[in-house]
């Protein structure tokens, strides 16, 4: 069982790292990670990325248009490509501009100042062969096979890794692209899926067509997607809060009764549950489509790459062990919460992504809540649990391109199941939920936003409890002292500078709201002193 469950912590953990104390950071960390003068001196607005693939040889050749703001008057700028794809020219107004490479970074050399507000183009133009990615999603790159017919099947997952690892693009979170054409030439007998909306196929008459797929939303940069094969197309409707919402699914043909069959049982309910959670679906415009693909899941706006079999749980196994994860398709429902968590709020910075995967794990567990009850979804999420290391911070380094622990999934999902009980008002979780994603939906956010949020918003400074849990490995011990006279004394230990972080304790049936600190503090009980461990994610030490 331990190799077992230590298997299922490696598939959802992605881009374990070393300890932080442990790792050094390279200029290429800071080149990719830091959001510095050269990138924010200017605003992106619009990608048209037109590529062509020939899959034989595993190759990418085309163009990516920028379209951008001047957010100050400057006249050199940075965009990123990684160094194994070569940039044939760079043109500005039928120029062809300057430019440098330093590791992935390409710093361009303008012929004149670009001033303020000002709104210009220029077009890169390149092609190679991008990284093949050995285990994905969970490291990043290109997947070029074959289905059961011996018909090609390309995919790319490449969240963390990088978007520019197969594109050119401003790599870096904070300042997503407000609309984007994505123009993929295909050999003829497969065909593109992409994010958005298809508006045409254009045969070349050469043995390829090209598929143009436009995004209306802004997008981060690894939910860009392609995905080839030789699919067979459906589609249903889903009625809801911003009326009706087109349903598509690319499958391959063999699969395409079983995909009809299991996507209409899992699909609306998934999007009926969290449109209650977290509001309306992001993406009306742009639709919702799965698209199956050779590897598991991944979160691509309006393309979720879907690979879990036409199964229940995580490829046929409960993460919680409970037996409740057996109960629906893990892939369609985590994949689809992060809609709203990841895509239509994104976070800054990688070093936040606990934003993206917390709440989307946590969506699992308000999923069976609105299938099963409020304490079937307090079950899954404390089943969770097994899967917690408490290795390192759950917040990573910042500005230099890396995520922090894993734990950001099932410690982070707890965590969120601690707040809402500290909260003990779900009208007002709810309200938090969705005002979330109404404040931050379509926009980049800071840890320090999202909590400013909740806090102002459920009425309760959280900002101790958020930093225990985020930005220190150890979990809040509550020290419990006992004499024979129903005399309870009890604190808390924790690294966070007066802790104070109210907790829920039984005397039989008696519910008590308590508010430890890291000082000791007496209470007479009836009966017994029993903490909530099942809503509190903390640990309990009777002295």
């Amino acid at each position: 069982m331990k190799k077992i469950k230590s298997f299922l912590i490696s598939l959802l953990i992605f881009c374990i790292t070393p300890a932080l104390s442990q790792q050094l950071f390279s200029r290429a960390d800071t080149l990719r990670g830091n959001n510095g003068p050269l990138r924010t001196c200017y605003d992106i607005r619009y990608y048209h990325l037109d590529i062509k693939i020939d899959i034989e040889n595993k190759f990418i050749s085309g163009s990516n248009l920028f379209r951008f703001t001047a957010k100050k008057t400057f006249d050199r700028l940075q965009f990123d490509l990684f160094d194994n794809m070569a940039i044939q020219k760079i043109v500005y107004k039928g120029l062809e501009l300057p430019f440098t490479r330093e590791f992935n970074a390409i710093f361009v050399q303008f012929p004149e100042k670009i001033k303020k507000g000002s709104t210009e183009t220029f077009t890169v133009f390149y092609s190679g062969n991008p990284i093949i990615a050995k285990r994905p999603p969970w490291d990043g790159g290109f997947v070029f096979t074959k289905d059961q017919r011996d018909k090609p099947w390309v995919a790319v997952a490449c969240q963390g890794f990088g978007a520019s690892s197969w594109w050119p693009n401003k790599d870096q979170q904070a300042d997503e692209v407000d609309s984007m054409m994505i123009s993929i030439t295909v050999p003829n007998g497969v065909m593109d899926v992409s994010n958005g909306r298809l508006r045409s196929t254009v045969d070349r008459g050469n043995g390829f067509t090209t598929y143009n797929w436009f995004v209306s939303y802004p997008i981060n940069n690894y939910g860009v997607t392609v995905n080839i094969a030789d699919y067979t197309h459906f589609n249903d409707a889903f009625d809801g809060e911003n009326g009706q919402l087109r349903l598509d699914y690319y499958v391959l043909k063999e699969n395409l009764q079983k995909a009809k069959d299991h996507f209409s049982t899992h699909v609306k309910p998934t999007l009926k549950s969290f449109e209650h959670w977290f509001g309306p679906y992001p993406f009306y415009r742009d639709g919702y489509k799965l698209v199956e693909t050779p590897y598991l899941g991944m979160e691509h706006q309006s393309a979720i790459a879907y690979g879990n079999k036409y199964q229940n749980g995580y490829s046929g196994t409960d993460l919680s062990g409970t037996g409740l994860g057996l109960t629906w398709d893990y892939i369609i429902v985590h994949e689809s919460g992060h809609e709203w968590f990841g895509n239509h709020i994104t976070s800054k910075d990688i070093a936040d992504m606990w934003i993206h995967e917390s709440f989307t794990m946590y969506s699992e567990a308000l999923f069976i809540e609105s299938q099963q009850g409020k304490q079937a979804g307090i079950k899954y999420a404390d089943g969770l649990r097994q899967h917690i290391r408490n290795d390192r911070p759950i917040i990573g380094p910042y500005q230099v391109n890396k995520e922090g622990s894993g734990d950001m999934y099932f410690k982070g999902a707890n965590m969120l199941q601690t707040i809402r009980a500290i909260i003990h008002d779900d009208r007002k979780w709810l309200k938090i939920l969705r005002g979330l994603n109404q404040k931050f939906g379509l926009k980049t956010t800071t840890t320090e936003e999202i909590v400013h949020y909740i806090n102002k918003t459920a009425g309760i400074n959280l900002t101790k409890v958020f930093d225990q849990y985020l930005r220190f490995t150890n979990i809040p011990t509550l020290e419990v002292k006992r004499d024979l006279n129903h005399l309870v004394k009890y604190r808390w230990q924790a690294n966070v500078k007066s802790f104070n972080m109210p907790v829920h304790v039984y005397d039989g049936d008696n519910l008590l709201i308590l508010k430890p600190t890291l000082h000791w503090k007496s209470l007479k009980v009836k009966n017994d002193f029993i903490p909530d461990t099942a809503n509190f994610y903390i640990k309990v030490r009777a002295q």
